[in-house]
């Protein structure tokens, strides 16, 4: 039967609320080892990994996955039913999207499992106490067996699996180690909605066990509960934290951006917030969309143009109708100066008679004679300083046969000492 647009079906009886525990995303986890050498510290974590080794086809790339997870290569790991997913650092500056699957458990499974646990008050203990009784574990099989465990990677490695595939297996042993409400998580339950129904079997039990009792309900006046009371001052406000938040970890659609963009602007957005609470002033809400665009740039890590760097150039080049040699000229004037030096670079202007008309004397005693005066820039050989509106001399370079400046070295308020900066690099 069609539906009328606009309209969304009505959730069915017995199904999960939108606002379920079934994601959760954790922090990258330490290295440590466990006491006897073993990578885990609890047996359900070490038969975790123990279902990936046991078909592993290449032990050298367990061996460097192992190697990659003790090293802190496994960025946040995000854990949904079926499947674990995190960023994997390699040789190469982009990470690797890597992901574990496996199949989640049955409803009949679950009712095994959920009726045992709460038959026996020992299994509910060991559970409250983040451990995982073995009779528990072999009523429903909820560890895998050798073969459950599927690997996939970004990455070009066609081994099974590859290093990262380990390292995320290896470090998500750890999480269970933690908390064995992951490994529910991964088998298709979130720890709410488990404790929620072991709570209400073990009622169940108990009532049937003891027999109905009348409930004694307290008796409240009309007028105590309608009766006007002052409400209580609002809490003080937490203080703000320390530095910005991490953004989570993305996973992929098909219709959404590249994870890694999406990280960019997430980390931006909570550099934004951060700032405006610490400070009360948003730093970016004065620029313009090119001004925003370089400071973007600008702030890219890595050094050179990698793949990476030329993409966020050629992406937000096009977006604002500039060309990416424009964007690496306006970034090197960025780091220059700031705001200030993207002005220096773009913006000729006349200054007043002063610094700018005592400047080609002082070059000229320095030995450096020769400088051509133009609006705010004095152009020599190959070398150019321009003076800016913060009173500081900004020096570029060009090859000596063409017009195409650069902006090098640092502006300093004497331009003889800029220039000797310049020449000294």
């Amino acid at each position: 039967m069609n539906r009328p647009a606009g309209r969304r079906p009505r959730a069915a009886r017995g199904a999960v609320p939108r606002h379920n525990d079934r994601r959760r995303t954790f922090p990258a986890v330490p290295p440590r080892e466990a006491a006897d050498g073993r990578f885990a510290a609890t047996w359900w974590g070490n038969a975790w990994t123990a279902a990936l080794e046991r078909t592993a086809l290449d032990q050298a790339r367990l061996a460097r996955g192992r190697a990659y997870a003790e090293g802190g290569h496994v960025d946040a790991i995000t854990v949904t039913p079926g499947r674990v997913v995190a960023y994997v650092h390699g040789s190469r500056i982009r990470p690797y999207r890597t992901e574990i699957r496996m199949r989640t458990l049955g409803d009949e499974g679950w009712e095994l499992f959920l009726d045992e646990a709460a038959a026996r008050p020992e299994h509910m203990a060991a559970l409250l106490d983040k451990e995982v009784p073995h009779a528990l574990e072999a009523v429903a099989g909820l560890l895998p067996a050798p073969g459950d465990l599927l690997p996939d990677c970004s990455c070009p490695d066609d081994g099974f699996p590859c290093k990262h595939a380990a390292a995320l297996c290896y470090q998500a042993a750890r999480l269970l180690d933690e908390d064995p409400f992951v490994l529910f998580l991964m088998r298709g339950r979130g720890e709410g909605e488990l404790l929620a129904e072991l709570s209400r079997r073990n009622a169940a039990r108990s009532a049937a066990e003891t027999g109905p009792a009348a409930p004694v309900l307290p008796a409240v006046p009309a007028r105590e509960v309608l009766a006007v009371r002052p409400l209580p001052p609002l809490p003080a406000p937490l203080p703000p934290p320390e530095l910005p938040g991490r953004p989570a970890v993305f996973p992929p659609d098909p219709y959404a951006p590249d994870p890694l963009a999406l990280d960019l602007l997430a980390g931006e957005a909570a550099a934004r917030a951060h700032a405006f609470l610490t400070t009360g002033r948003d730093p970016v809400a004065a620029l313009t969309p090119w001004q925003d665009a370089v400071r973007l740039a600008a702030a890219h890590p890595g050094s050179g143009l990698t793949a990476s760097t030329r993409a966020l150039y050629r992406d937000l080049a096009h977006a604002l109708g500039r060309t990416p040699t424009d964007l690496a000229r306006a970034v090197a004037a960025w780091r220059q100066g700031g705001a200030e030096g993207l002005a220096v670079l773009e913006e000729p202007w006349d200054p007043p008679a002063g610094p700018f008309d005592r400047a080609g004397p002082a070059l000229t005693a320095a030995g450096r004679p020769g400088f051509r005066p133009r609006h705010n820039r004095l152009s020599g050989p190959g070398i150019q300083l321009r003076l800016g509106r913060d009173g500081l001399w900004y020096p570029y370079e060009s090859d000596r046969d063409r017009e195409d400046w650069w902006p090098r070295g640092t502006p300093d308020a004497d331009p003889v000492r800029a220039l000797t900066a310049l020449a000294g690099r």
